[in-house]
């Protein structure tokens, strides 16, 4: 057996027996609907949205023909089980963040974010152009399922702490919440890295079971209400520049579908992909002014932490290699960043330091 038919069988087989006892989609007078699971708790700001609206278009542009039933995190299976409850059969498709199924196979993080990786628009570069929708298809394969980028919650702030960071040493022992490769490389430097779903991490950090947190952004971070508990806020972090979110649906229903009504799921995930990422950075400048009106304080990290942070990113993307998949994606993702950013900072990155420079 080759590696991917071994970890293809290794994803499904586990919860195969499970899944031939559930309902095939329900069908009525030549309807479907699709069971959505998400990642998300019911109503987190903007991540629900991006989900609620991506299910919103596939039922509009089908006429109907098509229904997506969304169920937040907890409402049919754990937020974390999406992947396997998608892949199995359990659900028709997800609505989540990829970086929380590297242990399915750590390719999957490139498609939300990783440490020191793309911006939003970077990510977008190299997605629709250079290679990405491909590599996260080819991935699907492995696992059975049909993917597309499905929301980006651009640049996210560093984080929310109980007191300032002034040197890495200062990450010893400080229990974090942060997911995906970021987390692992946050771990590097001494830190006891909580993976939490998030609509628990409020809970969490209220308690003293974690001291810090990263979420999204302003924004979000405001709704959550992380400034409640704490008022030291990192507002640039290294792990998720421009983070995307995914719709994937089981690959068996997505080949079922007629021709028209795969192509509304792949235009709808892309609608959905630009709608979020406006709805996050349209709203985080106004959240910023009322947090630090709030008794925020509004922080950066001191360039000794940034060095630590980039070589503890640097060893975890290098120790993933396999000389296979994870290589093809580390590779060309990098590669496409690169080339992108090579034109944006000489040409917008100027222009926006001119702009600031000029109009104050």
């Amino acid at each position: 057996m080759d590696r991917r038919s071994f970890l293809r069988a290794s994803a499904v087989g586990g919860t195969a027996a499970a899944a031939t006892t559930l309902a095939a989609p329900a069908y009525a007078q030549g309807k479907r609907t699709l069971t959505m699971v998400t990642t998300w708790g019911r109503g987190l700001a903007g991540v629900f949205d991006a989900a609620q609206r991506a299910a919103d278009s596939i039922t509009a542009m089908s006429d109907g023909q098509l229904t997506v039933d969304v169920k937040a995190a907890g409402e049919l299976v754990g937020a974390f089980e999406v992947f396997d409850a998608v892949s199995s059969g359990q659900a028709d498709m997800y609505h989540g963040a990829d970086y929380y199924f590297v242990g399915q196979h750590p390719g999957y993080a490139f498609f939300t974010a990783v440490p020191f990786g793309m911006t939003a628009q970077e990510l977008s570069n190299w997605y629709y152009h250079n290679g990405g929708m491909e590599a996260h298809d080819e991935l699907g394969q492995i696992f059975n399922l049909k993917s597309f980028l499905a929301g980006n919650t651009g640049a996210q702030a560093g984080g929310w702490f109980r007191k300032e960071i002034t040197g890495p040493e200062d990450f010893q022992g400080l229990k974090f919440r942060m997911p995906g490769l970021g987390g692992e490389a946050l771990g590097k430097m001494g830190a006891s890295v909580q993976n939490l779903p998030g609509a628990e991490v409020y809970q969490a950090l209220a308690s003293g079971a974690i001291d810090g947190t990263e979420w999204i952004g302003p924004w979000a971070d405001e709704k959550a209400g992380f400034q409640e508990i704490t008022k030291f806020y990192y507002t640039a972090g290294f792990h998720e520049p421009g983070a995307g979110l995914s719709l994937a649906t089981n690959r068996e229903v997505f080949e079922d579908l007629s021709p028209a009504h795969q192509k509304i799921i792949e235009i709808a995930a892309s609608e959905s992909h630009q709608w979020n990422l406006a709805q996050f950075l349209s709203n985080n400048g106004s959240a910023l002014q009322r947090l630090q009106s709030g008794g925020v304080k509004v922080l950066e990290f001191p360039d000794s932490v940034w060095d630590a942070m980039g070589k503890a990113a640097m060893d975890t993307l290098e120790s993933k290699r396999d000389g296979d998949l994870y290589d093809k994606i580390y590779d060309g993702a990098m590669a496409s960043m690169r080339a992108s950013s090579g034109w944006l900072t000489r040409s917008e990155g100027v222009y926006r330091t001119q702009r600031d420079r000029i109009l104050g």
